[in-house]
């Protein structure tokens, strides 16, 4: 198609996914681009992407001409055999759920898909094959916030197996969205009830993917493998599984998360991560083709050895609530007669709920607070937690707060950040329901509450 044709460009441009040369011409002059049509990205705006990965939009004014092209431009990849692995090495299992680290530009949408393939991986970190021999377990392609408890399940029976085929680690690349669920899913499936795994978990991911020049897939992954191939024996406390992320925005230094309390704070930066409530475990310091482990041992009980992970109940439904100006009583209503097994409240300030009427024009507060008196009487558990970043949950400075004791709202002197609460809840309803939530929420189990405070 040529320029004597401008009005039918929009009209004629071929539907996304077809490969296309289009010339265009600017101040600089003529310029020939062979790429995907796209959609356009705005009115009057002829869209592509380049063989390069990148989008490019130009006024439809500009278009010279376009032509359909009959084969897919393709990046030129080239792929070795996979060299033979140091024999001598530790072995670690890397266990890919999906999620941004494994992913790269589909250059017939133009979207960011998930993909993993060994022999990719260690072609593209080839500074892994230093650190351990590299078994792949390949458990789906998915984003973290399709995640369900049952696929927590299958990650802790993926390092089970591992550690019986003789890994002394494992690897677990995962979507950063709920990364930190599931690495508490983790710490608590293995140590929950006071033991410890055979060897070190680490769970991992990237905020931009790997074809991207900022990406800090390669470097989480080889600090990932060398804590995983080389880091202390974990104790059960903190560390039975732990996050490895970027400490900065700048390269050369991952932190190393107690992945029991870790929370994503921000959405988009490279250091998206940051413990809740204690410090790191550590750093692995990466120079060049050498990566270091900087870290100092913590005193802890000592633990037995588990043989096996806890497994989560995987019927068991948990209901969250955001206490708000929009928290209405027959939300929480709703999940009562739907028989979820807990209630979680993500309590504001301290851990408090909307459940006081002073001015007595706020009467969905006074059925609020019946409602969940009467719940807890018949049975039912209500946890809470602040839904504030860090500080305790502490429900003795305020006469609401008491208030809430009174009733049987349990969650008193937390220090767990709310996502680990809700695995933490989960876990305890798996393991023995509403008295081992009682129970079992006023204990340290894996990290989760370094200072449980009772005051």
């Amino acid at each position: 198609m040529d320029r004597g044709s401008l009005p039918a460009i929009m009209e004629d441009w071929p539907k996304p996914g077809t490969p296309v040369k289009l010339v265009v011409k600017t101040w600089a002059g003529k310029a020939e681009h062979t790429g995907i049509a796209l959609p356009s990205s705005g009115n009057k705006l002829i869209t592509m992407k380049l063989q390069n990965g990148y989008n490019v939009s130009f006024p439809e004014s500009y278009v010279d001409s376009f032509e359909v092209l009959d084969e897919m431009p393709t990046i030129e990849e080239e792929f070795e055999e996979i060299e033979p692995q140091d024999e001598s090495l530790p072995l670690v299992h890397l266990i890919h759920t999906g999620g941004t680290i494994a992913s790269k530009v589909d250059y017939a949408t133009g979207a960011v898909t998930a993909r993993f393939d060994p022999h990719e991986l260690l072609d593209a970190v080839p500074e892994l094959r230093g650190i351990a021999r590299i078994r792949a377990v390949k458990l789906g392609n998915m984003w973290s916030d399709d995640l369900r408890p049952r696929h927590w399940n299958r990650m802790l029976k993926a390092t089970e197996e591992a550690f019986a085929e003789g890994a002394v680690g494992c690897v677990i690349t995962h979507g950063t969205d709920t990364l930190h669920l599931s690495a508490a899913a983790i710490s608590y499936g293995w140590s929950g009830q006071g033991g410890r795994p055979p060897g070190r978990i680490v769970l991992t991911g990237s905020q931009r993917s790997p074809d991207r020049g900022s990406s800090d897939a390669a470097e989480n992954l080889i600090a990932s493998v060398q804590w995983a191939a080389h880091g202390p024996t974990p104790s059960g406390y903190r560390d039975s599984s732990v996050v490895i992320v970027h400490a900065s925005s700048s390269d050369g230094s991952c932190a190393v998360l107690p992945g029991c309390a870790c929370r994503k704070y921000h959405s988009s930066r490279r250091d998206a991560f940051k413990p809740i409530n204690q410090d790191v475990l550590g750093h692995v310091f990466i120079d060049g083709n050498e990566a270091r482990i900087d870290y100092s041992p913590e005193a802890h009980d000592a633990r037995v050895e588990a043989i096996s992970p806890k497994p989560f109940d995987e019927s068991i439904r948990i209901a969250q609530f955001i206490s708000d100006p929009h928290l209405h009583p027959d939300q929480v209503q709703g999940a009562i007669d739907s028989g979820f097994d807990a209630l979680l409240f993500h309590g504001s300030g301290l851990g408090h709920l909307p459940i006081s009427n002073p001015e007595d024009d706020s009467l969905e507060n006074t059925r609020l607070r019946m409602m969940l008196a009467d719940h807890i009487a018949q049975g039912g558990v209500v946890v809470v937690v602040t839904n504030a970043i860090h500080g305790p949950v502490n429900m003795n400075v305020y006469s609401k707060g008491r208030d809430q004791k009174d009733m049987g709202i349990i969650g008193h002197g937390s220090l767990c950040p709310p996502g680990s609460a809700l695995v933490k809840l989960h876990h305890l309803l798996s393991v023995g329901g509403k008295e081992s939530v009682e129970r079992g929420w006023e204990m340290d189990l894996v990290g989760e509450n370094p200072t449980f405070s009772r005051s």
